[in-house]
């Protein structure tokens, strides 16, 4: 593989892009191949250049960098840049790999770049061995989509204040709607995404769905009883108790180990 990534920068603040610049010059295999001052530039570039990572700001004139990034539907990985306190972002759809609050501190800039090359490593090599398999099962030796680690950032918003927390402290995401409410130990906040969409982003050892409309952090169940009709009754860390249905209930005790 070659080490190389492509990179490109959108931000409407020339200042801004070039300390940015100016830090990913201490990451020699980041190449940056363009710049965008404006959301209609930025989407210009990434056709051109299929760039491997996009830095983007999210408040810009003409439109914020979440449209964008909407507009990608998840084609790129993307690292937010942001004021912390500005949006929430849909990390499961957007395909946001990390959030870099400014101004940049370099240390936490070289962790996403660590991060990103690694997975960006993995992902060629589960590729490259898939390609050598033969064709009859070719389908079923194809990468699995990439799944979040417990300290990947989200930022979500938690009453009137926007926090940014790790994946690892959500122990329930709960379907309400168009939304999922996710709970931790913080208390409850919202996400813009289907379930089916973060369920893809999990790794199925560390979350389980329970049932249409919850998803489970395993390590977070207290305690386990059967219901009535054969399913089961999850009790949480904080005292929530949440049904499991009986298709999930017999999964999960096979997951578990347990006799069905």
């Amino acid at each position: 593989m070659d080490n190389q990534l492509n990179a490109i920068i959108i931000d409407d603040e020339r200042m801004a892009r070039q300390e940015l610049l100016r830090l990913l010059k201490k990451h020699p295999h980041i190449h940056v191949v363009a710049q965008a001052e404006n959301i209609e530039q930025g989407f210009d570039a990434i056709e051109i250049h299929q760039p491997d990572i996009v830095f983007l700001d999210i408040e810009m004139p003409g439109g914020t960098g979440l449209t964008l990034a909407e507009k990608l539907q998840g084609k790129y990985p993307i690292v937010f840049c942001t004021a912390y306190d500005e949006f929430a972002v849909d990390a499961f759809a957007l395909n946001a790999i990390d959030y870099l609050v400014k101004p940049v501190v370099p240390e936490r800039l070289a962790d996403t770049i660590v991060k990103f090359t690694a997975h960006k490593e993995k992902a060629h090599k589960l590729k490259q061995e898939s390609a050598n398999k033969s064709a009859v099962d070719e389908e079923e030796s194809l990468p699995p989509e990439p799944t979040l680690a417990d300290d990947f950032k989200l930022m979500v918003k938690f009453g009137d204040h926007m926090k940014i927390i790790r994946l690892g402290d959500i122990f329930r995401f709960e379907s309400i709607g168009n939304h999922a409410a996710i709970y931790t130990s913080q208390g409850k906040a919202y996400i813009h995404s289907s379930l089916n969409k973060i369920e893809a982003k999990l790794d199925d050892n560390t979350y389980f769905r329970a049932s249409r409309v919850d998803i489970l952090r395993l390590d977070a169940i207290e305690k386990l009883e059967q219901t009535i009709n054969y399913g089961l009754l999850a009790q949480l860390k904080n005292n929530v108790d949440v049904e499991i249905s009986r298709r999930q209930a017999s999964k999960l005790k096979t997951q578990l180990g347990f006799p069905t």
